[in-house]
């Protein structure tokens, strides 16, 4: 069996195989509880024609590796799309052999190929490894920003919150 890398554009058919894979990063970041996501959520999302979230799957030596799950935002300062990634997750049997590495540079090739400004990326504050890793590639953190997040709740709270405007 070959130990080729291979990256590709994950399809709807990847549906299991990205669910199990987001699973495994949510162990990881010990947020397992919060995995919601079904194979069906990704095999949805995957197949519509504009879809919002796009998937790159690393395999080697035939078997899958990694992922990375990205979508595109918009700077307003910049003034051109983004590339946003969410998740980049590398199974523990890959790491230190380039799997990481190359899913960012496709990422990168993507976001050259779309024009993006810029690409972003959050990291827990613990993981140590990643921002060690993320910092080698050139990038930096943004200190002085802070991540805000409504949850579905807090999404249905404020939207009650003040009258609607007529359109």
């Amino acid at each position: 069996m070959s130990s080729a890398l291979r990256i590709r554009t994950a399809g709807p058919d990847d549906a299991p195989a990205i669910a199990a894979l987001v699973r495994e990063l949510a162990d990881y970041e010990q947020m397992l509880a919060d995995a919601r996501a079904t194979p069906e959520d990704f095999a949805r999302e995957l197949s519509r024609p504009s879809p919002v979230a796009h998937v790159l799957l690393a395999e080697k030596g035939g078997e899958l590796a990694g992922l990375a799950l990205y979508f595109f935002n918009f700077s307003t300062f910049v003034g051109r799309a983004g590339l946003y990634l969410e998740d980049l997750y590398v199974r523990t049997a890959f790491r230190r052999q380039g799997v990481g590495l190359a899913l960012l540079a496709e990422l990168a090739r993507v976001a050259l190929a779309h024009g993006c400004g810029r690409m972003e990326w959050a990291v827990l504050d613990w993981n140590q490894p990643a921002i060690d890793f993320y910092e080698r590639l050139g990038a930096r953190p943004l200190d002085d920003w802070r991540v805000f997040r409504l949850t579905p709740a807090g999404i249905a709270a404020l939207s009650a919150r003040s009258p609607r405007t007529p359109s």
